[in-house]
């Protein structure tokens, strides 16, 4: 579409700007021509919002399933595929492949693996992976133990100016836990580890980080001391962000002690102490990036005992009406909520989107903020309904969404 379209009397959430405004929005072709207070040419087709919010499509940093319903529900226009795959994203022609799995529908942004099979031990071919559209490098589901191959993968990765996107959790102390060390635990008797896995880890790969001149991302930090350690990291100037999915947000280890498999996450779900942690870490701007952790189990994954069940949450349909929660609570304004959906993630991945800056993508959602539902695990349209919010009513649904200039429903 080589025309102009103007998305006109809606409320747009540029994440540059401060607060929801009335104004247009201009599109022309694939890309935004303008936004803000915008004369409409006599020869472009009009789309009333009629009051919607209108804002630049998530960008899911780190999903690990790529899942078109679930997506389309819940704005979700690009999403950065973690290496996590069968087989494992360490190969170019594995990533290029990737890479083309959402067309026509979504963008697909692969993840290169850090190391050959996620094995941590020897590096994969991050420059012909990049080569065949890696957007970033990742550890996969795992800590990389080895400090000198973690080192190796972050030079590697800067010289190639690549961002790498760590877990953080010490092997040695989480192994084979399923829970956070806590009274939780303990009257449930479950295998546990204690927060500070997540800690260690972080300090390691910052100090690791520093010495590497290089870009990390801590995908989800989950406690109190992670978040201080990334403070004092972006104090010090140096160039680590981190993320986290609204289950740490909203949820504490309580919501395990019915032995819910829907709430065995990774990392496990932590202290209410840690869980009111992350969101001042939200408030304060130490977390850079929401992500859904879309991970979609299906009953021969859940249906187990806790201990021998899959980590995982479905995600990506949930991920907007809860993050939404956070503007609603006065956390954050609208528009920096919208920083961590859409503007952050697509710097870390290097891609011209997640803005209405004149050439940036049109990926676009029309939002109606207080529109309320129920999650219902049985009705979702992810591949697998698992997720720990099943019940729970919120507000907010996508009315709307445009991928590359051209409305998808």
């Amino acid at each position: 579409m080589n025309g102009l379209i103007a998305i006109t009397n809606g409320k747009l959430v540029d994440p540059a700007r401060t607060g929801a405004e009335a104004g247009t929005l201009l599109l022309k072709g694939e890309t935004i021509f303008a936004a803000g207070a915008v004369e409409v040419p006599a020869d472009a087709e009009t789309v009333d919002a009629k009051g919607l919010l209108v804002a630049p499509g998530i960008i899911d940093l780190g999903v690990f399933k790529t899942d078109k319903p679930a997506f389309l529900f819940g704005g979700i226009t690009r999403a950065a595929l973690m290496p996590d795959q069968s087989p494992v994203l360490d190969d170019p022609g594995l990533v290029q492949h990737a890479a083309r799995a959402g067309k026509p529908d979504f963008w697909v942004h692969p993840l290169a693996a850090a190391t050959k099979g996620l094995e941590g031990r020897e590096l994969a071919e991050m420059a012909m992976m990049k080569a065949a559209g890696a957007r970033a490098v990742a550890t996969g589901r795992r800590w990389i133990a080895d400090s000198g191959v973690m080192f190796r993968v972050l030079r590697y990765a800067a010289a190639l100016d690549l961002v790498v996107i760590a877990h953080a959790e010490d092997d040695g102390l989480a192994g084979n836990a399923v829970a956070t060390s806590g009274e939780t635990s303990t009257r449930l008797g479950l295998p546990s580890a204690p927060a500070c896995a997540e800690a260690i880890a972080i300090a390691r790969d910052i100090m690791l980080a520093r010495e590497a001149d290089a870009a990390i991302h801590f995908r989800n930090v989950t406690t109190a001391q992670g978040f201080d350690l990334v403070r004092q990291a972006k104090a010090e100037g140096l160039k680590v962000t981190c993320g986290v999915s609204p289950a740490y947000l909203f949820l504490s280890d309580n919501a395990v002690s019915d032995f819910r498999t829907f709430a065995r996450l990774s990392p496990p779900l932590r202290s209410e102490e840690d869980r009111k942690a992350a969101i001042a870490a939200v408030g304060d701007g130490t977390v850079d990036v929401i992500s859904s952790s879309h991970d979609p189990r299906g009953p021969e994954d859940k249906r187990l005992p806790f201990a021998d069940a899959a980590p995982g949450m479905a995600g990506a349909e949930t991920l907007l009406a809860l993050s939404l929660n956070l503007a609603r609570d006065g956390i954050v304004g609208m528009n920096r909520l919208f920083s961590m959906l859409t503007t952050n993630p697509a710097h870390i991945l290097g891609i011209n989107a997640g803005t209405f800056a004149q050439g940036a993508a049109a990926d676009i959602i029309l939002i109606d903020p207080e529109v309320p539902w129920q999650v219902d695990s049985n009705r979702m349209a992810a591949q697998a309904g698992n997720t720990p919010f099943d019940r729970m009513p919120v507000q907010g649904r996508v009315r709307r969404i445009m991928k590359g200039g051209q409305f998808l429903n």
